[in-house]
């Protein structure tokens, strides 16, 4: 027995400790919308995403500016054509050169050649409709981007809200708690007394056990939601825990909110891109029929020596080039792009459709919410009522032990059923805002 005493003592002062070493922080809701923007993980990705776009889109810059490269080449060699080819580029030549022992059997020559190259772009319609494919894209990216921001002011609201709901419970519990352990007391002195029988204490003290156990269970859900708060920003919550500086609403608002589904939604803006995007792909495809035109032009530099400038040389010049037939390549790929823009353009009717879905469902839960809340006002007032008349009779020995506690455990439930339905409503406000923004 002095054993298990020690054990529990022990546990007590070890909770004490670690209960100590947690720190516990007030947090605003207007803080975490000031830092949800810039720390968030998911908007990071996003913003990764549109930056990845932007990259895309400045690759296609390609269309219309002209490739520019330099190049210093070097070679040794005995090969008849190349050593002919090196001393003319050289400029060395003279009519010993024409010696045909020498012109089958040439000495080792060196050459070495700086070269600036261009080429230049003129005509390429498919590479114009890439680069308009790739824009639309870009600001597809951007649009999704903005709405994972105002997603995320949702989600971290809901989060807020939840922890304002995880500590009212817990203050609700300890209320409770605090109740049953004086119901308790009350009932042990009626037993030592002998108005009560064995099996009233006992379930007091069950129904005492059993408050406790759900008071720790809220305890766990406050640092489960401050941990989901923690994630959102992206901030470590070992050995710490949040609290909201506001308190949970008991009562909600009503007010009117504009219900029709917005085109100018960026997630639908999101999706309208995305489709002219696979559209300018489309028409990209078709354009690859066509022939191109590019000019391109070089300078050149020879010497026998390394970086050496003796000779020089220009070539311009322009090429009209016509792809006739690729072995059906090109008409593959139009017929993949027409396929995948006609399924982006059903996509996003299918997503418009599946939006305006949502709204009208949420817009009803909100109805439904709203009516919840009433009721469940009423019925934990009238629960409120019903204890303090049964707490009356028992204490004046006209009522039931098991009466007590059902009036006691109907109480708390109505009473947790009631912040959990203003937290719906409120919840399903912000989002059917959300839907229509």
């Amino acid at each position: 027995m002095k054993k298990f005493k020690h054990t529990i003592l022990s546990s007590a002062v070890l909770f004490s400790v670690f209960g100590l070493a947690q720190d516990t922080l007030s947090i605003s809701k207007n803080d975490i919308s000031k830092k949800i923007a810039s720390t968030n993980l998911q908007v990071k990705i996003a913003e990764k995403n549109a930056q990845s776009a932007k990259a895309d889109y400045n690759q296609a810059k390609a269309v219309f500016l002209p490739n520019i490269s330099v190049s210093h080449t070097g070679i040794s060699t005995t090969n008849p054509l190349m050593a002919f080819g090196s001393k003319l580029n050289q400029e060395i030549l003279t009519a010993s050169d024409f010696n045909p022992a020498l012109l089958n059997d040439p000495a080792k020559t060196q050459n070495f050649a700086t070269k600036f190259e261009i080429q230049q772009p003129l005509i390429n319609v498919d590479g114009f409709y890439g680069r308009q494919a790739a824009k639309a894209k870009m600001e597809a990216f951007q649009l999704q981007t903005e709405r994972t921001k105002e997603y995320l002011e949702l989600e971290v609201s809901k989060a807020y809200m939840q922890l304002q709901l995880a500590y009212k419970a817990v203050k609700v519990l300890e209320k409770a708690n605090t109740t049953g352990k004086a119901n308790l007391k009350l009932v042990e002195n009626y037993f030592k007394q002998g108005m009560l029988q064995k099996t009233d204490l006992l379930n007091v003290q069950v129904r005492v056990n059993e408050i406790a156990n759900q008071l720790q269970y809220a305890k766990s859900n406050v640092q489960n939601a401050s941990d989901y708060l923690g994630f959102l920003l992206n901030e470590d919550t070992q050995g710490k825990v949040y609290k909201p500086s506001e308190a949970l609403e008991n009562t909600i608002s009503i007010e009117p909110i504009n219900t029709t589904l917005s085109e100018n939604r960026k997630d639908i803006q999101a999706m309208s891109k995305s489709s002219e995007a696979y559209a300018k792909m489309l028409q990209s495809s078709k354009m690859t029929f066509l022939p191109r035109l590019n000019a391109f032009g070089s300078y050149e530099m020879y010497d026998a020596t390394v970086l050496g400038t003796s000779a020089k040389g220009y070539l311009v010049g322009a090429q009209l080039s016509w792809n006739i037939f690729d072995g059906y390549k090109s008409i593959g790929k139009y017929e993949k792009a027409k396929a995948e823009s006609q399924k982006a353009d059903v996509e996003k009717e299918q997503y418009t459709k599946q939006s305006q879905l949502e709204l009208n469902k949420t817009n009803r839960q909100l109805l439904d919410s709203e009516n919840k809340v009433n009721l469940s006002q009423l019925a934990f007032e009238q629960s409120q009522e019903a204890f303090r008349i049964r707490q009356n009779r028992f204490a004046q020995g006209l009522e039931k032990t098991t009466d007590l506690l059902q009036a006691e455990t109907q109480m708390i439930q109505k009473e947790l059923e009631q912040l959990q339905a203003v937290f719906e409503y409120n919840f399903t406000k912000q989002y059917l805002q959300f839907l229509t923004k």
